[in-house]
């Protein structure tokens, strides 16, 4: 059995999860952690990292950036690990999960679904092909209540392509405050916020004559439960390191 702490327990993506473990399995939630302490399921909340005494294998955090350091500081306290669902962190604290991961086993991803891991595949793979002939733009649409822009996604399969291009290229952020023609060595990334869309993400290699899009789109929030749960799963036995979705993906 995988001993889970929820971090972000009583949150969207929190119920969620929960929901999608309390049938049994191989992963049960032993406690969670949320700045509201409401009990909703069949294990006790606490507001502090330090009133936990719960054994546990695994955190799934699922909060808040600002939780970050809370998380991290238990799971290396106490040799636990840590699967970092959440997005929106800054560069600063993107170095803590890498620190945290010399000590720990880490799994970080900006996104959890296995789908959206697998267009980002996608997406280097056409770039390595089409690069040099082809204009890069990624378009993301997110419900209206997600605050950060764009998307941790987004920048993940901006960043995953830029691994495969010979030369480094700019990113451009939506085109309104310059009027000039597109620059060859850009990745454009596009922002669309409304209503309750889930998550849609779409890479476009604009050519001469044709044109190349690699979509997904989620219908539920439940895909990136599952696949939190599949990762903390996966760091069962793991020695300390920061692995993502593509260390799933290949085995």
């Amino acid at each position: 059995m995988i001993n889970v702490i929820l971090s972000g327990c009583n949150g969207k993506m929190g119920k969620v999860i929960s929901n999608a473990v309390k049938d049994g399995g191989t992963v049960k939630i032993v406690a969670g952690f949320d700045i509201n302490t409401e009990k909703n399921f069949d294990y006790p909340v606490f507001d502090d990292f330090d009133k936990i005494t719960v054994p546990a294998n695994v955190v799934i955090d699922f909060s808040h950036p600002a939780n970050l350091e809370k998380v991290l500081c238990y799971c290396t306290k106490n040799n636990v690990s840590a699967v970092i669902a959440t997005t929106g962190f800054d560069g600063a604290q993107t170095e803590k999960i890498f620190d945290a991961a010399k000590k720990i086993p880490v799994f970080y991803t900006a996104n959890m679904s296995i789908g959206v891991n697998l267009i980002t595949a996608l997406a280097r793979q056409a770039a390595r092909v089409l690069q040099g002939n082809f204009d890069i733009e990624i378009i993301e649409k997110h419900h209206n209540q997600k605050i950060d822009a764009p998307s941790g996604t987004a920048l993940m399969i901006a960043d995953e392509i830029k691994k495969e291009l010979d030369e480094t290229p700019e990113y451009v952020y939506d085109r309104h405050s310059v009027r000039k023609k597109r620059d060859k060595n850009e990745i454009g990334l596009h922002s669309v916020r409304g209503g309750n869309i889930v998550g849609e993400h779409t890479v476009i290699f604009a050519g001469n004559d044709e044109v190349v899009e690699i979509t997904h789109k989620a219908a539920s929030k439940e895909i990136f439960a599952l696949g939190s749960i599949k990762a903390a799963k996966f760091l069962s036995g793991k020695s300390a390191g920061l692995y993502n979705m593509q260390d799933i993906m290949n085995m």
